[in-house]
């Protein structure tokens, strides 16, 4: 009698690849960019677009105090991708935890030590700490059982709500409407920390950002 080959088993998911986990990381964001705007220059820390555009034009302005001003959180920006990329592998191969884990940890610690800067400390400290930080997470959390993600800026979401709602619409993708509705979540967030950012950041100033020690605690236990 021929035995039937049992399918594997589903592998399951790790913590730091679920749902829930990215759904917390992109509000982390949203509250950052509020944060940044309101209390550290007006300035977005999470993507680098606008500082590229204001870069090229303090330069074509002559104006190099102010295209080396936009030129650093650029560089630190760069060098977040560059070490999050180098230290997966070397965490994983040497130490007894996940480089996900430790990135939390790593960013509690820049959360804490922001809180405590005077309100009249240069902004520029904020601004690099947090595109330091923001450009590490957007490397490491990149996908999601098969979908890409980011948490830490709304533009790729948007763009998938418009891809998924077309093939929903005219292709009646049962697929698509999975993933409208996952990126959908992931606007919310965001927008939901950038008006809890927004709303404390007004009222407790630079003391606000300390809330975000309690999620950051919670993903680093779980994780």
């Amino acid at each position: 009698m021929t035995i039937p080959l049992q399918e594997d088993a589903p592998k399951p998911v790790l913590r730091c690849e679920q749902w829930s986990s990215y759904l917390l990381l992109v509000f982390i964001a949203g509250f950052f960019g509020a944060f940044t705007f309101l209390l550290r220059g007006a300035v977005f820390c999470n993507a680098q677009t606008f500082n590229f555009a204001l870069c090229a034009s303090a330069l074509a302005a002559g104006d190099f105090s102010e295209f080396f001003y936009y030129f650093i959180p650029i560089t630190a920006y760069f060098l977040g991708a560059f070490l999050s990329e180098s230290a997966q592998e070397t965490i994983q191969k040497w130490l007894p935890i996940r480089w996900e884990t430790l990135l939390m940890g790593i960013e509690f610690g820049a959360v804490l030590l922001l809180g405590f800067l005077p309100e009249r400390a240069p902004h520029r400290i904020s601004q690099v700490t947090i595109n330091l930080i923001a450009s590490m997470q957007y490397n490491t959390f990149r996908e999601t059982r098969k979908v890409p993600m980011s948490t830490t800026f709304c533009t790729n979401h948007l763009r998938q709500i418009g891809i998924n709602a077309s093939h929903a619409l005219f292709r009646h993708d049962r697929e698509a409407v999975r993933r409208l509705e996952i990126h959908l979540k992931m606007v919310l967030c965001f927008f939901c920390g950038a008006f809890t950012g927004a709303f404390l950041s007004l009222r407790l100033l630079g003391r606000a950002i300390w809330v975000l020690l309690l999620p950051f605690a919670y993903l680093f236990i779980v994780f």
